[in-house]
Parts: C-alpha cells; structure tokens; sequence
C-alpha cells in the first residue's frame, strides 16, 4: 500500500479544514467575546451556546460538522490505489485531529464532538450518524449536559459499527474516534465523577 501525492493532498487538506475555529471566530466577531477565555474555555459548540447564545452556537455546530464533511466529500470525488473507503476515512480522521489540535491555534482546540458527527455522515452508512446524532439528541434533552450526551452518542457508534457491515478501515476510524473524545472529555468526566458537570 502507497500514499500517492493528491492521497497526502487530500489527507492534509482534511487536517487543515479540520483546523478552522468557527467558535472562536463566530463568538469574537458576533459578541466580541474569546470562547478560550469564557465557560469552559473550550470553542466548540457548548460552550459557546453558553457564553453568546443559542444562535452563534448552532452556527458553530452546523460549520463544525461541515468542515468534517466537505473534505470527506470531496475525496470520494478522487482515484486512488489505496483500499475502498481507507482514503475517506484517513481524511475524515485528520478533519478531526485538526479540530482537536488546530495548527491556527498552538494545537489547543475543541473536543470534536460536531466535527465527528460532521465524519461518519460522510464516511459510514446513514444508520451510524443517525443513530448517534438521536442518541445525542436524547440524552441531551433530558440531562442537558453535553458530555454525558456526546460520549453516549459515540459509544453507541463503535457498538453500531461493530454489528454493522462496514469496511475495516471504516471501524478502525470508529474505534479511534471513540477513544479520542473520551479523552478530550477527561475532564468532563472527572467533574461528573466529582458531581460538578456543567449543565447547557
């Protein structure tokens, strides 16, 4: 197996999407406000639901997931001689690995949650994003804390992925995106251990 030239292209195009701080830039030009600086100090969407509103975080959301997507789209368009879906998914992980360490900002970013979800809609079958995303969805409405939902959401995806028929490549990513956001939500957990999680 080789990595062609537009194979690395691609790849670092997925990283440098991934880099793109949507929360920081939205907060800061709608409100004025460094997310880095505010709540949690973190520039995904939660946080910036909670220090400049509803509207600018669904922004966030929404270009979060976008920016996992669009590059995973625009992979699929090119030939390649790596294995069926292994380009997809390497592009797809390092959209994510740029959101979590963006080159833009010292490598401090968010925790992926969006940028995720934003990468098995356009890597793995619908029944995994749709299945997490309504797990999300429901846990967060009746707890409204965004870790507990998001963790939820991505350990149903590696049990979905595990049951599903997927290409090894695709449950590889699965694997790896599970284990990445448990720890970005180190903290999270040690506060909902410690009974001090922030609530959204």
């Amino acid at each position: 197996m080789s990595f062609s030239s537009s194979d690395i292209a691609l790849i670092l195009l997925g990283y440098l999407s991934g880099s793109v701080p949507y929360g920081l830039l939205l907060a800061r030009r709608a409100r004025g406000i460094d997310v880095r600086s505010a709540g949690s100090g973190n520039i995904g969407a939660a946080n910036v639901a909670r220090v400049a509103g509803a509207k600018i975080a669904i922004a966030t959301l929404v270009l979060d997931a976008l920016k996992g997507v669009l590059p995973v789209l625009l992979a699929k368009r090119f030939e390649t001689t790596l294995p069926a879906e292994l380009l997809p998914s390497l592009v797809g992980g390092a959209a994510f690995l740029g959101h979590i360490y963006p080159v833009w900002l010292k490598f401090k970013g968010g925790k992926g949650v969006a940028t995720a979800l934003g990468v098995l809609l356009a890597v793995m079958p619908p029944v995994i994003p749709c299945a997490a995303f309504a797990l999300f969805a429901a846990v967060f409405a009746v707890g409204r804390v965004s870790s507990v939902a998001s963790l939820s959401a991505a350990t149903a995806s590696v049990v979905i992925g595990f049951v599903h028929p997927i290409a090894p490549g695709q449950r590889v990513l699965l694997v790896l995106l599970w284990a990445m956001l448990f720890w970005t939500h180190r903290s999270n957990i040690g506060r909902l251990l410690r009974r001090q999680e922030n609530r959204v």
